[in-house]
């Protein structure tokens, strides 16, 4: 989410090109997750983007709901998997690493209960001033939402290499501050975020801090 879909658009490009740089320099299976991520990202800016259009009726409404459907896809039923995934497959230490495996698992539950429920419908999303509002209509929200953070959040916590968990700590406090300025109505910055996460992962990638 971010402040437009101006600003979507260009965060997208942004990202997309730090991940194209960052599977460049991934070497093996292990990297690749790792540097797909920022693509992933950068793909879900761009689709944003379209859903921006679609509600300002800048583009057809039908392109629009198709955009916030993958969009919110993305977001609910493959980040909580693929984070703690891609994590596990550069870790080290085979005790964290089966801690990893398990958070992946509860991500999988989380992403089956969102998706479900997007399944069930309604799936609405509305301009909240300076983001979208997305609404699906989820029933014990505060449990999901919690589990979904420890599966993402938690694997960076549990990284061995220090330059992961140091990011983990840091990513743990943005989400914090993110969330309460979204929440607050002030604006959603969450595509500046991931932007300097993907640059990030590259630059670790790049240099080799990662491995």
């Amino acid at each position: 989410m971010c402040l437009s879909a101006e600003v979507d658009l260009v965060a997208g490009l942004v990202i997309g090109a730090a991940g194209i740089d960052a599977l460049r320099h991934a070497e093996g299976r292990k990297e690749v997750a790792v540097a797909a991520f920022p693509v992933l990202l950068g793909a879900h800016q761009l689709i944003e983007a379209v859903a921006w259009w679609g509600l300002e009726g800048r583009v057809a409404a039908a392109a629009g709901e198709i955009a916030v459907w993958i969009y919110l896809l993305i977001a609910f039923g493959v980040l909580p998997v693929f984070v703690p995934t891609a994590i596990a497959l550069l870790e080290p230490d085979l005790s964290r690493k089966r801690v990893m495996r398990h958070l992946a698992v509860m991500g999988g539950a989380v992403s089956l209960v969102l998706v479900s429920t997007m399944i069930r419908g309604p799936v609405e999303a509305a301009v909240g001033g300076r983001y979208i509002a997305y609404e699906i209509g989820l029933d014990h929200g505060g449990w999901v939402v919690s589990a979904y953070v420890a599966a993402t959040c938690g694997a960076l916590l549990m990284s061995s290499h220090q330059i992961i968990l140091r990011f983990g700590l840091f990513n743990v406090v943005a989400v914090g501050v993110l969330t309460w300025l979204n929440t607050s109505g002030f604006a959603s910055l969450w595509c500046a975020w991931a932007a300097l996460a993907s640059l990030g992962i590259a630059f670790g990638l790049r240099s080799g801090a990662l491995v």
